[in-house]
């Protein structure tokens, strides 16, 4: 059994103050944790034994089995499935997730760090300076700045926690000390307020929903719980500790109106997970809380905020997309330690609304940028009220407005993965998947230094208005850079995706090319290597390199459009259901040297929406395996729109390797039919159908998160279908 010990005496006193990060300047500086001298006499007696004794007690439990995963569910006795720990899979370089691992260390983690510590173009960092007293100055960047520095260190965590490189080690411990100067005795941490109390002496704290106070300190606890099982160092988890004693005493002086400052949910993640890291009883009480109040304001209560209605009251998933999936997120974590039947009803309402009627293709959420709430409240039933970033009606999924923020699609992959662990049904799976290889991934460019705020379906220069935010990817988005360290963050955890185990044994969610060491739910080592060229290639390879002499089923996942799957276990087919969007079960005793082959029948698809989608009626969507397609004017004839080219309904598209911006990809070429029509002029709106008959032209499609790498192109995914 392994004990894991403090990393350093908590009681020595701290290292030189520090006004910029040393690591970039003095490598061999290593701070000492955050719970020093001084930060103990701070406190306060009191304090400074609950936090000595936090400190112990957590930093000398002994780890279980498996109790370091991302989302530790391990003890969670209404979840079926649960993580392996953090660091279990490591990805293969030649493989898909191991190229977006690789750029995500060398690449994505060091420019966001730079432009995080740079305060002229993001002051994010800066404002910790500030506010603990490091450096002059008033707080600047958005209110949410807080937690997206908490998405990166996250991000670091994650990525130390397979990596073990001493150089992401020493990045946080700097930047943990500096944080932790910035936290008051009573556990609030916010460096908006902190820096107004220093220049003004007035406290401003929870007054402006718009302050995101809330939002920041469920970063920090998510971060901190991540921070831990990466390091095993409380350092972090020190200052998440206290934050969320703060919230627990807030919310039970705090009026029910005061729930609108609970503005974008993620705290409710944050608090379970706190909860889930220390055993403390009043986290997952707060957490309950958090639900319970919601709806409770009055005719205060937003779309925007998701308060307008009681959770348990919501009929359909509406309001900001953001705020909706965090929220949903969030009450299924409550959900798998409380049991709490009617939270899993209005779970299993919203999915169902939101996968039937309001999911793009692609797996994007929230599709106007500007959208209004038709129902009014229950206080107010006539009125309606105007939202951003929403969630419309049902089948409004608009094309070139659409909005499908980075943070929306990355909040429906963390519901989604909730859900599959309480179920362990794989069409949970599926969404994610469909999200990260697309929605989120198109959120970042192929050498992870850009990034997009929104994700369109369709993008043309001939439209006649000016959107709102960038449709080409910029390394920087000043209004608002929550999307940037999220996507990070979320590339450098696919791993913890990949896997889970329940009591029946181990279960395969996403394929990739990696090698796996973990333990079952009985404690017994289990060792594989996954060799694939997934999603390019159907073909999945398992080969068991360690197993315990008792017998353990192996769970497979089969994609819901993975019709004609096919099984074998050391080359003989197995007599098990292959059902597409289900799981196979392959239970025996395995030894070193078994293999199991997965074969995935992976042809170009050609799919429709609902009809009542406006937008894509007698269009088609071009699908193959996991990843969805786009046309872009790159590989259109010089001249020609987009819009003039129509796809057969009996179209051949044919898998095509290419390399686009240093990246693997894989492109399907056919032919399409062009228009012979004249382009349509700025003037018009209407003119006769002609009779003339297109012409056939070389068609080649890429994935659809890779477009825009190639420089300034239009793109559609939805293409027009000739029949």
């Amino acid at each position: 059994m392994t004990v894991i010990r403090p990393q350093t005496n908590p009681l020595l006193p701290s290292p030189p103050r520090r006004t910029r990060l040393s690591w970039l300047s003095d490598p061999s500086w290593l701070p000492l944790p955050s719970l020093d001298a001084r930060h103990l006499r701070r406190g306060g007696r009191g304090v400074r034994v609950a936090a000595l004794l936090v400190g112990l007690a957590v930093a000398a439990r002994p780890a279980a089995a498996q109790d370091k995963a991302l989302v530790n569910t391990t003890a969670s006795q209404h979840a079926r499935l649960s993580g392996v720990d953090m660091g279990s899979v490591q990805w293969q370089p030649q493989g898909f997730w191991g190229e977006r691992f690789q750029v995500c260390r060398e690449a994505m983690i060091p420019t966001m760090w730079a432009l995080y510590h740079d305060p002229v173009r993001n002051h994010a960092f800066r404002n910790f300076e500030i506010a603990a007293g490091l450096e002059k100055g008033t707080h600047m960047g958005p209110s949410f700045h807080d937690g997206d520095f908490y998405k990166l260190l996250e991000s670091v965590a994650a990525t130390y926690a397979v990596t073990k490189d001493p150089k992401l080690d020493q990045m946080m411990d700097e930047a943990i000390q500096v944080i932790a100067k910035c936290q008051r005795a009573d556990g609030y941490l916010n460096t908006q307020a902190t820096i107004a109390a220093l220049n003004t002496g007035q406290s401003t704290a929870f007054q402006n929903r718009l302050n995101f106070e809330s939002y920041n300190l469920g970063h920090l606890m998510t971060a901190a719980c991540v921070h831990y099982r990466a390091t095993g160092k409380t350092t972090m988890l020190d200052l998440a500790r206290k934050a969320t004693d703060y919230l627990y005493a807030f919310y039970k002086r705090s009026s029910p109106e005061l729930a609108r400052n609970a503005i974008c949910p993620s705290h409710y993640m944050g608090v379970v997970e706190m909860y889930r890291t220390t055993k403390d009883a009043r986290y997952l009480e707060l957490a309950r809380q958090l639900i319970d109040i919601r709806g409770l304001a009055g005719d205060i209560g937003t779309d925007d905020n998701q308060d307008r209605l009681p959770f348990r009251q919501m009929q359909k998933a509406g309001g900001h997309a953001v705020r909706a999936n965090y929220l949903f997120a969030g009450v299924a974590d409550v959900y798998a330690e409380t049991g709490d039947a009617t939270l899993l009803t209005t779970l299993n309402r919203m999915w169902d609304d939101v996968t039937q009627h309001k999911m793009y293709v692609t797996g994007a959420c929230g599709a106007l940028y500007d959208g209004v709430s038709p129902d009014g409240t229950a206080y107010k039933p006539d009125t309606v009220q105007k939202i951003h970033q929403a969630y419309g009606r049902d089948y409004q999924l608009p094309n070139h407005t659409a909005h499908g923020e980075t943070c929306a699609n990355i909040g429906n992959v963390l519901w989604n993965w909730r859900m599959l662990q309480l179920t362990g049904e794989a069409k949970y799976a599926d969404v994610m998947e469909t999200a990260l290889y697309n929605s989120v991934l198109s959120g970042i460019s192929l050498d992870g230094t850009k990034f997009l705020y929104t994700n369109p379906l369709a993008y043309s220069d001939a439209l006649p208005f000016h959107q709102r935010w960038s449709k080409d990817r910029v390394d920087y988005i000043s209004l608002s850079n929550c999307c940037p360290p999220n996507v990070v963050r979320t590339v450098a955890e696919v791993g913890n995706y990949a896997y889970s185990v329940s009591d029946r044994g181990l279960w395969l969610n996403l394929y990739g090319a990696n090698d796996l060491t973990t333990r079952l739910k009985s404690g017994a080592a289990v060792k594989l290597k996954q060799t694939t060229n997934y999603p390019w290639d159907g073909a999945v390879q398992l080969t068991v390199q360690q197993a315990p002499a008792e017998a353990f089923s192996v769970f497979l996942r089969v994609p819901g459009w993975a019709e004609g799957a096919k099984l074998l276990v050391n080359g003989k087919v197995q007599a098990v259901a292959l059902t597409p969007g289900t799981y196979a079960e392959v239970s025996r005793s395995w030894k070193a040297g078994d293999q199991v082959e997965l074969m995935l029948p992976m042809p170009a698809q050609l799919v429709e929406a609902n009809p009542l989608v406006e937008e894509t009626r007698n269009q088609v969507a071009v699908k193959r395996g996991p990843i969805v397609y786009c046309l872009e004017t790159k590989d259109f004839p010089a001249g020609q729109p987009l819009s003039a080219l129509t796809i057969p309904a009996g179209a051949k598209l044919t898998p095509k390797p290419v390399t686009i911006e240093g990246s693997r990809v894989m492109s399907l070429t056919g032919q399409g039919l062009l228009s012979a029509e004249p382009q349509w002029t700025g003037t018009q709106l209407y003119r006769p159908v002609s009779a003339r008959k297109p012409t056939a032209v070389p068609l080649t499609l890429v994935p659809y998160y890779a477009w825009g790498n190639r420089g300034h192109a239009d793109m559609e995914v939805w293409i027009p279908l000739s029949r």
